[in-house]
């Protein structure tokens, strides 16, 4: 047999298969070793040699031309046991490394303490070694059963095979030569339709297939009708015509595809011209009448008042200025829908070219980032991640990764059980269509759970399921206490050691025994990340890059489960579970490592390497899946006509949690429902930082596609790197750019083609073939995990445009609406996407103080942004005018809240004074006054119509609106004119809190109250306005000429802000009596010194000699 090609090289794997050569494993020349440890507690170093396949059985990795059919006598292993060998020993490989330290492989016999299961999840093994004096597992295939390579069945573990095979190649149980073409059971079935991806290096496929019935048996009708090929021994693959075999069946795809009735996946509907119109006329009406009134503020001074006027019409310029900057960008709201149904007919659908419909769709991989297991409980990230790993998308082209950013044992191990319980939960969800997928949310969800149920045993699963969760919990609330006993073992048991140690060397007994207080795993070794007594390179911010692959990548076919596999019947159920990985990156003293933005590019950086996904979707670890169909939502937009133009899909955020009357306005509907679907008619929404998905290539900093400078899409991909996507971009410079991954380099012409729209319409002129993604991911190695490793390491974005340009923008505490900026500034169009069952749900802070702490991240980043250079005002010419003046506007509002704390004064002052903002209420003010108001409420009443917005929800949204902007967005410009100008950092924490009982309701932190120094402005507003009413009051009451127009001109703005402030006040004085006393101390001392300080400036007439001489004398 014939070989054209090297058989030990390697490709840059992708969801779809595809392959890039490439023989580069390192990066810049860091020096890569592994070490495994065996059964016994032993470690083993291993060669680069020790970990590649060797020849002889490496027939997986050849490219051949001339292929032996797979007759009953002649059936070749698609999937050797070399390689199966090699998959199972990274899936089972605690990966660490870092700066300056050599990479190893922690080969981990058990990763928890309960019993695992699933084939799939680190920490399986089969049965006993049948080798004598060795306690190693052997291997399991991915149903579960012993491979056994040899014919003879003798069960052999990975260890003793690889040893085997580098020996004598004899069986140690028949004593006969290994034949890699023998028999074995459950072989994968990689049917056709499997059209390989054109790699960058245009390199051949490997076209051999497995045919096999559900029996295992080979079927021979299947094999010639889906390989068009002729039945006997050794026959040449003839193409057709001279023409290319891969060729032949991509066009018949097309054909395919173009003979069906093209449907678009997405749809944009605008708005109803009956509301639209309307709508748009009263803000030009507003926008006229605002001029109006301004000119005849400015030409009718208060002479009585200058000071009064002065600073009314300053506030009133900017309020106008920034009610343009929020209301222009609405000018053009729209709606979306997508279609499922077409989505699904023109990507899964079964073909003649591809009749067990596997899936063209491409490849997502999904990203979830943790730091701090005691500020975000595991039970509620495992939650997340099992909703993930039931998405509704096909299992082979998903890939999940959480960043754990604290190192935390208890992480891991957390994550290691819900991989564990997913063996259940996830069948179980696909069998009875399970809506939401997160076991919390959908065992506390109210009402009928048979609802719309058909199959008569799911009252039985679900009971069954119930049960099991309810020990997964225990599990998981255990972990801490488990963790902890069984470090102190540990520990002890060193302590033990080191002190029979000293006996035995006749040391000093009265000296100390210095043993350190290690955090140890479940199979007694040191954890390499951070410690619960924190040590050298074992802290928080001092620990190793760590990676494993708890989940190792799915089969590319259903594998269907059975009545007594399991404790629940999963007879004709998927039992697959997607890729997960679980990664630490590398942390060490010294260094900046840009927080959460730092965290989600070593993800990028790692998912590229592992899977390639070419799209990214991001959650926070409290923000679910609560639609399992929301990836397939947001891929008919990616995947339509135009879509690889989009460089990410913004969901809605929605939360769950808050309190019924929505106090603080967390929902924050007006926002989401009606600003974000404003944008999406112009160049798309800002990124939010969660619930987004992205196109990998647009993250790497990427113009979008020319299509007019499209390559042919009938013609075979050309040789593209990424100097063909950016003429500015050098390849010798790739390194400066991405790091000195080659891995990583190669992957990024495979991701940007992955990604784009099928070209099956004549209007699509950068698309791809149709059946292009269908060829089976590649198993993983040591090698490239290894890879991976070192892309997470804290020295590898150094001297790179990791953070500046590529990736999730480093600077500003608001890294979300940086990074999408950047993308819609190169001229990249955003989607939003609002389905009509929420896509996610997450969690929201009820509490007023811990509401206001959000907010003033959110003002500070904001602030950031206006003083640096991601300033709209510097754009580029590719970023819309529209869209310009709603990024102007993120970087403007927070100093609104200079003009509003102001503005707020005013009545009071007015009240106290005796003067009004206008010299006497003429009629043209009143008028003025009325036409403002009367076009803002019906501005209000027509927004609400077009956004789906309740009027309690606008209110809502206004009153927290004036709390937060004369709290959070001040305390937030102080902090970034301290910070700009001084270099000064300020941070705003909680200096009391009180704590409330133990058995109140779910709402009991909405009555929490905890001080902060940010309550203190609208306190003393608050107080001002109070005291101003009363005091003017009782002056216009007791004067022998009353005023009262300007008694009411003054009270009216009173009332006005304290009905904003009224949910304020409601979280100060919390319930049944739980308000701080600092709260009335703070009150009373404000009230007091505020009345001293008036009666002073202003004192009352006809007093005594000293009260004329601006003193003042208590009676």
């Amino acid at each position: 047999m014939d070989s054209h090609s090297s058989p030990s090289s390697r490709k840059v794997r992708s969801p779809g298969g595809s392959s890039g050569g490439s023989n580069n494993r390192g990066s810049g020349g860091q020096t890569v070793k592994f070490a495994r440890r065996t059964s016994s507690g032993r470690y083993v170093s291993l060669s680069r040699d020790d970990i590649e396949v060797p020849d002889e059985i490496s027939g997986d990795y050849m490219n051949y031309t001339v292929h032996i059919p797979p007759t009953p006598d002649n059936q070749p292993m698609d999937g050797s046991v070399a390689v199966k060998a090699e998959e199972q020993y990274v899936a089972n490989s605690l990966f660490t490394g870092g700066f300056n330290s050599v990479t190893r492989a922690h080969l981990m016999d058990k990763v928890i303490e309960s019993e695992v299961s699933h084939p799939q999840m680190a920490g399986a093994k089969g049965s006993a070694c049948a080798m004598p004096a060795c306690d190693g597992k052997v291997m399991k295939d991915e149903r579960g059963v012993d491979v056994t390579p040899c014919a003879c069945r003798f069960k052999i573990c990975r260890d003793c095979y690889m040893d085997a095979q580098k020996g004598t190649g004899l069986c140690p149980g028949c004593k006969e030569p290994y034949k890699m073409g023998d028999d074995y059971d459950e072989v994968p079935d990689y049917s056709s339709g499997a059209l390989p991806l054109p790699a960058p290096d245009d390199s051949k496929g490997n076209m051999s297939v497995m045919k096999r019935n559900q029996n295992g048996e080979f079927d021979h009708n299947r094999w010639l009708f889906e390989t068009k090929g002729t039945y006997g021994y050794g026959n040449a693959f003839m193409p057709q015509d001279g023409g290319d075999e891969r060729n032949e069946g991509i066009q018949g795809g097309v054909i395919e595809t173009m003979d069906k009735e093209w449907k678009p996946l997405s749809r944009k509907t605008p708005i109803p011209a009956a509301i639209l119109s309307p709508y748009r006329l009263l803000i030009a009406i507003r926008l006229v009448v605002l001029g109006f009134f301004l000119t005849w503020r400015l030409q009718h001074k208060n002479e009585d008042a200058i000071w009064l006027w002065f600073m009314s019409v300053t506030c009133e310029l900017w309020f106008a200025f920034s009610w343009i900057l929020d209301q222009i960008p609405k000018l053009c709201p729209v709606n979306r829908s997508t279609d499922l149904q077409a989505l699904w007919d023109k990507f899964d659908m079964p073909s003649p070219t591809n009749p067990t419909g596997r899936s063209d769709l491409p490849g997502v991989d999904m990203f979830v980032s943790t730091a701090d297991p005691d500020k975000e409980p595991p039970l509620v990230t495992a939650n997340t991640i099992l909703s993930i790993l039931a998405v509704d998308y096909p299992v082979d082209k998903i890939a999940c990764y959480i960043s754990d950013d604290g190192g935390a044992l208890l992480t891991f191990e957390a994550m290691a059980e819900a991989c564990s319980f997913a063996d259940l939960w996830v069948p179980f969800c696909r069998k009875h269509d399970i809506e939401p997928r997160n076991p919390e949310s959908y065992f506390s969800v109210k009402g009928d759970p048979t609802k719309n149920k058909s199959r008569s045993d799911f009252v039985k699963d679900r009971r069954k399921i119930k049960r099991e969760y309810d020990e997964f919990k225990v599990r998981i609330n255990g972990l801490p206490d488990s963790i902890r006993r069984r470090s102190d073992a540990f520990n002890a048991r060193e302590e033990m050691k080191m002190l029979k140690h000293m006996r035995e060397s006749a040391a000093d007994p009265m000296e100390p025994i210095k043993v350190q207080k290690a955090t140890w795993m479940a199979d007694g070794t040191h954890w390499p990340g951070a410690w619960a007594v924190p040590s050298k390179d074992h802290a928080k911010g001092d620990h190793a890059g760590i990676l494993q692959v708890m989940l190792k990548p799915p089969s590319s076919d259903v594998l269907i489960g059975g009545a007594d596999d399991k404790i629940i019947d999963f007879t004709d159920v998927d039992i697959r579970l997607p890729m997960f990985v679980y990664m630490s990156r590398e942390k060490r003293q010294g260094y900046d490592h840009n927080k959460k933005a730092g965290a989600m590019n070593a993800l990028v950086r790692c998912s590229a390497i592992l899977s390639n996904g070419p799209f990214m979707l991001n959650l926070d670890c409290d923000h679910y899946i609560y639609n399992c169909k929301a990836v397939r939502e947001g891929m008919c937009f990616m995947m339509d006509r135009g879509g690889e133009g989009i460089c990410y899909i913004q969901f809605p955020q929605r939360f769950e949690g808050i309190d019924p009357s929505d106090r603080y306005a967390n929902h924050n509907t007006v926002f989401f429902d009606g600003n974000m679907r404003a944008l999406d008619g112009v160049q798309g929404p800002v990124y939010v930082g969660t619930g987004t998905m992205f196109r990998r290539f647009a993250l790497y900093g990427f113009d979008p596609p020319n299509p007019d400078k499209g390559h042919k899409v009938g013609s075979e991909m050309q040789n593209l790197g990424p100097s063909d996507f950016d003429p500015d971009l050098d390849v010798n410079l790739l390194p400066k750019r991405f790091g000195n991954s080659t891995l990583l380099a190669e992957s990024i012409p495979v991701a940007e083609f992955q990604a784009r729209p099928l070209a099956d319409h004549p209007a699509v002129k950068y698309g791809r073939r149709p059946g292009a993604l269908r060829q089976p991911r590649e198993p993983l190695d040591a090698a490239t995990v290894a890879e991976a490793v070192s892309v997470i390491s804290c020295w590898y974005e150094d001297k790179t445009e990791w953070g500046d340009r590529v990736g999730w923008i480093y600077g500003s505490v608001t890294e979300d609406v940086v990074t999408g900026y950047r993308m819609h500034n190169r001229g990249w169009q955003s989607v939003y996407c609002i389905t009509k069952r929420d896509a996610f749900r997450g969690s929201a802070p009820i509490n007023l103080t811990d509401r206001l702490h959000q907010v003033l991240r959110w003002a500070t980043g904001s602030v950031e942004i206006f003083f640096s250079r991601n300033n709209a005002l510097l754009a580029t010419r590719k970023l819309k005018f529209l869209q310009r003046l709603a990024y102007l506007n993120v970087g403007i509002y927070p100093f609104t809240s200079i003009f509003l704390v102001v503005y707020c004064f005013l009545p009071a002052l007015s009240l106290l004074s005796g003067h009004f903002i206008v010299q006497t209420l003429n009629v043209a003010f009143l008028i003025y006054l009325l036409i403002i108001s009367i076009c803002l409420i019906l501005l209000a009443i027509l927004e609400v119509r077009w956004s789906g917005v309740g009027l309690e929800e606008w209110w809502r949204n206004e009153q927290f609106w004036l709390i937060s902007g004369t709290s959070a967005h001040l305390a937030a410009v102080v902090q970034g004119l301290l910070k700009v100008i001084a270099g000064i950092e300020i941070s705003f924490t909680l200096t009391s809190k009180s704590a409330g009982d133990e058995n109140e309701d779910v709402y009991a932190e909405l009555y929490l109250v905890k001080w902060t120094s940010l309550m203190i402005p609208p306190i003393v507003i608050g107080m001002m306005n109070i005291l101003s009413i009363a005091v003017a009051f009782s002056r216009t009451v007791y004067s022998a000429i009353p005023e009262w127009s300007k008694f009411i001109g003054g009270a009216f703005f009173s009332f006005w802000v304290l009905a904003h402030l009224y949910p304020f006040a409601k979280g100060l004085m919390g319930r049944r009596g739980k308000t701080p006393t600092i709260v009335f101390v703070w009150s009373g001392l404000i009230a007091i010194t505020l009345s001293l300080l008036w009666i002073s400036i202003n004192p009352p007439k006809g007093g005594t000699p000293a009260t004329l001489n601006g003193g003042f004398i208590f009676p």
